[in-house]
């Protein structure tokens, strides 16, 4: 067996890089979202194992939604690009193309066992720039194939050195094809179909078997006259050998799908679900219309389902003409290659052992696939018939008459392969112009409809899709998931009467319910999302919420392991105040998955809606645990500790806190909420710089404007408070608390008074009855010496507030001065007395007195509106597949700051027993 040469490596390298180079530009398309970007296998935080118990897309082999595609490999080479660039898609798209290299060179490897050089390196040049190649290629998930194909043709070439001098049996190459067997299993499912390539081999091309020389022999030894050669005899047990080893492997296959058979729609593949004989003439169709596309790759689609190729539904439609030319020319291949020895016929056999095993898994002969046809499944057979071109070029170029219009007709092919296959690379540059290339060759595929759709709403622009999804239901008006779209986008239009029409629609071409019977086979599970979609939409209406629930209810009917269906009942029932049902419906969702953080993190807040804080913390805990990233969770369940006022839980809240801003830096909430730790523990500085960042951020953060005023206030800063209060009330200028905390500062810091007075008349203005606002008018009408005034003033707020003794007794006061201001008029002394100066001095010493009491209070009030304040800052959204829900939690006031608020009642007592001292003359 010849070595490849490094010339032939170089010029192999250097034109799959010449073809491919741009596909580097490429993103994440297709089938690339949901095993790329939506597969959580990929994560470190997922555990290894996970890739073995899932499959190719994430989903639990387990569940019935599983497409039961093993290919955990595969998915291990994906979570080490993500360990090395997370999800820069260049690394992905570069990794495939060096794979794809590499099958390249391997399989000119292979080429030179059949070939001569020159056909050799011709056949893998036309495998290396085959524009069939490029969903393989190019698209990230093809890497399966890639992958495949690699141990595919490795465990080829290992078996092929199993024959030792004089035929004997060399069992170390045989058991490492056993092994590369297995890995290109386990890369994906068609790697195990190179065992019925080596059990050829072995009998035609090692021992030289034809198929006449076989049934002479047998027809000998069924005739007794001769016995089995010793040779023959080898022969059969290295045949046993591959073959027990490939019925383990089925049967390990067998376990890991648990004999369960994954379910596809007749959406998915219509001739599947068709009665005889359509079911068997369309199949039988597919494999001209496979083999067309190797021999005339001009018209490429990406998605070939649904409506793409008409079933051929009876013996008189003309295309089973091209079924029955496929069939006679593929069989004088298999005659001329089994029936004549020669190198010759070894050849032809083994490009068609090539073309036709590897493809058998998806002809739909033995088990349905979820596809009508697939360009990416050709990869390994097309290394057959690329063998096939490379021969019959070869008997062409040896007739001296067609030797030059040989290598024309080669240099042709090989550079306008080329060029489609550059060409075709930017097709999957991004969904919309995929979608649209393969609306170019098919538009009656629904599908194809739907994903050009799909591609302009992830672009917000939902006008066009919803023109596109409106002729994806006129293409194929019974497509349940059309229907769905049309709902979906007039939704995302604010037109819910509509979109209420087109999901109704969908629901009536759901099955009729039938009370305990099981669905699974006939309705695909996201077409259930139609209950929830339209749900959804209805419970936005207050009178209809009971309407909405029977819709939950009856999508878990129907199949009672609808996972999403739970999760969506019980957001409702919390919706509904009912959070012990909403508690049943979150438990039952937790039975069918207790790996998904978001069912415990909804867990939590249900038991913050049964005011069961520590049970909430535990879940939130849990979900943590699950996703250490989880945002929501790390940022409720700070809230909860930092709320609960136990000291000893504010150091993890904080580490919580900082985990958040980490992962979500642009939201305020997250600097806000360690700014309020920060103040919890007296760290005026760190809550100073907290507040601002959150400020920063977001310009208009109430809570935050006024906590930093707060905090200034609190920290004698009183001057560094008001532009601050500036800023709040320019946003908000109804803010009550502002403007009492701005007229304190500016009548006890300032000396303002004016200003003060018109804070406290605005705060009136809005709420007449707000007895912080009328007590401080109270205090202004004393300070300017209208003691008539502030009397009446204190009347009316004693009559808002009967039981405050603090009103009262200022009441009291005011009435002292009247009188006091009336005995002194009647017997004023003489100019410069000292009675004078003693009044005087009582007078500011009473002022004073006043002032400072009336800042104690203010302060106290504005103490105890910071929590009020903080009030709807504690926000919580389930993320889950369809649904989310904001809870609101209002944070409960710590002891700390309830014992500071008692030490400021009783050092307001004591200014007031201080004043009446002064009042009394003492």
């Amino acid at each position: 067996m010849a070595d490849v040469s490094l010339k032939e490596a170089a010029l192999i390298v250097g034109v799959v890089a010449a073809c491919y180079w741009n596909s580097l530009f490429c993103g994440f398309v297709f089938d690339d979202v949901s095993a790329i970007l939506d597969n959580k296998d990929l994560h470190p935080s997922t555990p290894l194992k996970n890739l073995f118990q899932n499959d190719f897309w994430g989903t639990p082999m387990s569940e019935e939604r599983s497409h039961k595609s093993y290919r955990p490999l595969t998915v291990l080479t994906f979570r080490l690009n993500y360990l090395f660039s997370e999800l820069n898609a260049v690394s992905y798209h570069f990794l495939n193309l060096v794979f794809h290299g590499v099958v390249c060179i391997v399989f000119l490897k292979v080429c030179k066992l059949f070939l001569d050089k020159r056909s050799s390196v011709i056949a893998s040049l036309l495998f290396a720039v085959h524009p069939i190649h490029t969903e393989a290629v190019t698209g990230v998930v093809g890497r399966a194939e890639l992958l495949s194909s690699i141990f595919f043709l490795a465990a080829f070439l290992s078996y092929t050195k199993s024959k030792g001098p004089d035929n004997t049996i060399v069992w170390t190459p045989i058991a490492v094809t056993v092994l590369l067997v297995a890995v290109a299993t386990l890369c994906k499912e068609q790697g195990i179909t190179v065992v019925g390539i080596c059990c050829v081999y072995e009998v035609f091309i090692a021992q030289g078997y034809t198929l006449p020389v076989l049934l002479d022999t047998a027809v000998q030894i069924l005739r007794g006259k001769g016995s089995i050669p010793f040779s023959m005899l080898q022969t059969l047990l290295k045949l046993i050998v591959l073959m027990f080893s490939t019925l383990l492997l089925v049967v390990v296959r067998v376990q890991v799908i648990q004999s369960q058979l994954p379910v596809f729609t007749r959406f998915d593949n219509p001739a599947a679900v068709s009665p005889s004989p359509a079911r068997q003439l369309t199949f039988n169709y597919l494999l001209p219309v496979n083999a067309w596309l190797l021999l005339n790759p001009s018209e490429l689609c990406c998605d070939w389902t649904m409506g793409t190729i008409p079933l051929v539904e009876s013996l008189l439609d003309v295309r089973n003409v091209a079924t029955l030319t496929f069939f006679c020319f593929l069989g004088s291949l298999i005659v001329f290659s089994l029936r004549y020895p020669g190198d010759s016929s070894k050849t032809v056999l083994m490009a068609l052992c090539l073309i036709v095993l590897p493809f058998i898994p998806a002809s739909n002969l033995f088990f349905p696939v979820g596809f009508v046809v697939a360009e990416r499944v050709l990869y390994v057979p097309s290394m057959g018939f690329c063998i096939l071109v490379a021969h019959g070029w070869k008997k062409l170029s040896n007739k001296s008459v067609l030797r030059k219009l040989s290598w024309v007709c080669l240099t042709v092919v090989l550079f306008t392969h080329a060029l489609k296959t550059l060409h075709r690379n930017w097709d999957w540059e991004s969904e919309y112009t995929l979608f649209m290339s393969a609306l170019k060759v098919n538009k009656n595929n629904a599908k194809l409809w739907n994903n050009v759709g799909h591609a302009l709403e992830n672009e917000k622009n939902f006008e066009r899709a919803l023109q596109f999804f409106i002729q994806a239901t006129q293409v194929q008006p019974d497509d349940i998931g059309a229907h769905m779209n049309v709902g979906r986008t007039y939704k995302n239009l604010n037109k819910t009467k509509e979109a209420e029409e087109s999901y109704m629609i969908a629901k009536s071409l759901m099955p009729q319910i039938i009370p305990g019977k099981k669905y699974a086979a006939r309705v695909a599970p996201n077409h259930l999302n139609v209950y929830i979609n339209l749900a959804n939409l209805i419970r936005a209406n207050e009178s209809r919420l009971e309407e909405a629930d029977q819709l939950y209810r009856q999508a878990i009917s129907m199949r009672p392991d609808f996972k999403q269906a739970y999760i969506s009942r019980g957001e409702l029932l919390l919706k509904m105040n009912k959070p012990l049902k909403a508690k049943e419906a979150y438990l039952r969702a937790l039975e069918l998955d207790r790996s998904n953080a978001d069912l415990w993190y909804n867990l939590a807040i249900v038991y913050i809606e049964l005011k069961d804080p520590a049970e909430a913390l535990r879940n939130f805990n849990r979900a943590l645990e699950l996703n250490p990233a989880h945002k929501l969770a790390l940022f409720n369940s700070a809230l909860l500790m930092q709320e609960s006022g136990d000291a000893r839980l504010r150091p993890e809240a904080r580490q919580r806190l900082l985990h958040y801003v980490k992962e979500e830096p642009q939201d305020a909430n997250g600097y806000f909420n360690l700014g309020m730790l920060a103040m919890d523990d007296k760290k005026d500085t760190e809550a100073e710089a907290w507040m601002k960042k959150a400020i920063k951020l977001q310009a208009n953060f109430r809570s935050a404007l006024f906590n930093l005023a707060l905090l200034y206030s609190q920290t004698a800063k009183e001057l560094m408070a008001l532009p601050v209060l500036e800023d709040l009330l320019r946003y908000y200028p109804d803010h009550t608390k502002g403007l009492i905390l701005k007229g304190d500062i500016l009548m006890n810091q300032k000396k303002d008074i004016v200003g003060a007075k018109r804070c406290f008349e605005r705060i009136l203005e809005l709420d007449p009855n707000n007895v912080q606002g009328k007590h401080n008018l109270c205090v202004v009408y004393f300070e300017e010496r209208d003691l008539i005034k502030a009397e009446r003033c204190l009347v009316e707020t004693l009559a808002l507030a009967p039981h405050e003794e603090y009103i009262q007794r200022h009441l009291s006061i005011v009435r002292s001065k009247i009188a006091s201001s009336s005995a002194t008029e009647q017997s004023a002394p003489p100019a410069g007395g000292t009675g004078t100066g003693t009044a005087t001095a009582a007078a500011e010493g009473k002022k004073t007195s006043f002032q400072n009491l009336n800042k104690v209070k203010n302060e106290q009030k504005a103490t105890q509106a910071t929590a009020e304040d903080n009030k709807g800052h504690s926000k919580s959204k389930k993320r889950t597949e369809k649904a989310n829900m904001d809870k609101e939690e209002t944070p409960k006031k710590s002891s700390k700051e309830i014992k500071d608020i008692e030490k400021k009642r009783v050092a307001a007592l004591k200014r007031l027993e201080e004043i009446e001292r002064i009042l009394n003359g003492e």
